[in-house]
């Protein structure tokens, strides 16, 4: 496999630097672009980038030691006049200007995926549905931010027929500046949610930091909007719109949803309309809310002539990245590992998926962050879903947790529930408050880190 073409005189003229070094080295081609010295190979581009803890240009010898054919430099380097350098102002600044320089160099579709919850998922369900047809480069687990996105899309390959690219952010401009660079030729939004209200304020701050994904599309693009979020329902972004979601209104549907659970696999079985056309689905993972993520792979899917019955074989491919909805059947208990983070609209659906299962249903519930001043409502508010949702047993564990087992009491439900202000607590009185055969969900932001409970739970006998 090889890039587009790179040298480092290619390089220092998109980027605005100079290049340092010997003559020689001006047009070696540049085989990859890395900012991790462990991942640098023959030929590789190395990105001394400055973090608050690491110095990308402490390890710029061990990187020319492992066969760098330059180094994107923003200090005067020790060996200028031994080894190439490309000097800029700043190394994250000119990583994304190079990433802008190769999106325009390449001429395949590019998906591009945001949204307050669900886009890693999502962005794995489109890959997996487009790659029964097409060779497709997507994002690495959810390297997306202002570095990962421009490291995805100069991984992007001469054999690549389609790049999924997933887009986070959690303040304005961090949209424009990332789509600046990813210039989708379809976007993918998948909710707008409460997640960075520290930053956004609003469901309609959130809805306009993503909207600005809008000004980079290519002329010819299209918009996959969850026809389900009244926000989004009601946008115009200024480009064609398709729609998914279970309202009667869009125009990708799933009918006829359920999860079954039987066996050492859960699955969500579904069938999706379009049109006059239907087809039979299924995802192998937990979560009837999954269904979501596949009707907008199966939106992307047929907007790049992807049949209907090679979208659904793709889905079946889909694997949960991470700590998202991993089911562990113990032989004690069942333990859904959904730990990896969360905000309102994720709890809800992973406690709604909860309660369609048979036996005792126990939720054990944390922190979730960055919701700014409507935290404690926010909160609140989840526990009254759980009383609705007639679960059996909450157990919540952290401060903001407080406001969840607060707000189950007050519904007066006859449901168990418990408080633990901190792990340690509750870690030495789980085995009592969980029973055999019981369904335990384990949720909250990735901050809380979850995966402790997880491990005392796998323990249990």
């Amino acid at each position: 496999m090889a890039m587009k073409k790179l040298t480092p005189d290619i390089v220092a003229a998109a980027v605005g630097g100079r290049y340092v070094g010997p003559e020689s080295g001006r047009h070696v081609p540049i085989t990859s672009v890395v900012r991790d010295d462990r991942d640098v190979t023959a030929g590789s581009l190395f990105v001394c980038i400055r973090g608050e803890r690491v110095d990308g240009h402490d390890f710029a010898a061990r990187a020319f030691e492992s066969g760098a054919a330059c180094c994107l430099y923003q200090r005067t380097p020790p060996n200028a006049e031994e080894k190439p350098h490309i000097l800029v102002a700043s190394t994250l600044d000119a990583l994304r200007d190079l990433g802008e320089y190769y999106r325009k160099l390449l001429d395949i579709p590019v998906v591009g995926v945001t949204g307050s919850v669900g886009k890693t998922t999502a962005k794995e369900m489109i890959a997996a549905a487009l790659s029964t047809r097409y060779n497709v480069l997507k994002t690495p687990e959810n390297l997306n931010n202002e570095i990962g996105v421009p490291l995805t899309l100069l991984s992007i390959q001469e054999e690549h027929e389609v790049a999924v690219i997933e887009m986070g952010i959690s303040d304005f401009g961090e949209m424009r500046r990332i789509a600046r660079m990813v210039r989708p030729d379809i976007c993918v939004i998948t909710a707008i949610g409460h997640s960075h209200l520290e930053n956004l304020g609003n469901l309609e701050g959130v809805l306009r930091a993503k909207a600005e994904v809008f000004e980079y599309m290519t002329p010819k693009g299209l918009a996959v909007l969850n026809g389900d979020d009244g926000l989004l329902a009601q946008y115009d972004p200024g480009v064609p719109v398709v729609t998914f979601g279970t309202g009667e209104n869009c125009a990708f549907r799933a009918e006829s949803v359920r999860q079954r659970m039987e066996g050492a696999e859960p699955a969500v079985e579904f069938t999706v309309t379009h049109g006059d056309a239907r087809f039979d689905a299924q995802v192998r993972a937990f979560g009837t809310h999954l269904v979501l993520g596949a009707l907008a792979a199966a939106a992307v899917g047929h907007a790049l002539n992807v049949p209907d019955d090679e979208i659904a074989r793709g889905l079946l491919d889909f694997t949960p990245v991470g700590r998202r909805a991993r089911v562990a059947h113990t032989g004690y208990i069942t333990i859904i590992d959904d730990c990896y983070n969360a905000n309102p609209s994720s709890m809800r659906a992973a406690i709604s998926s909860l309660s369609t299962l048979e036996g005792r249903k126990v939720a054990l519930l944390g922190d979730m962050f960055e919701l700014g001043e409507e935290s404690d409502n926010l909160h609140r508010e989840i526990g009254e879903f759980a009383a609705r949702c007639g679960i059996d047993c909450l157990i919540c564990c952290g401060q903001k947790a407080e406001c969840i087992y607060k707000g189950l009491i007050s519904t007066g439900a006859e449901i168990e529930a418990w408080h633990f202000p901190l792990k340690g607590a509750l870690l030495n009185v789980l085995p009592s408050l969980i029973r055999e055969g019981d369904n335990v969900l384990v949720k909250a932001s990735h901050g809380m880190h979850f995966e402790d409970l997880v491990q005392a739970l796998e323990a249990l006998r």
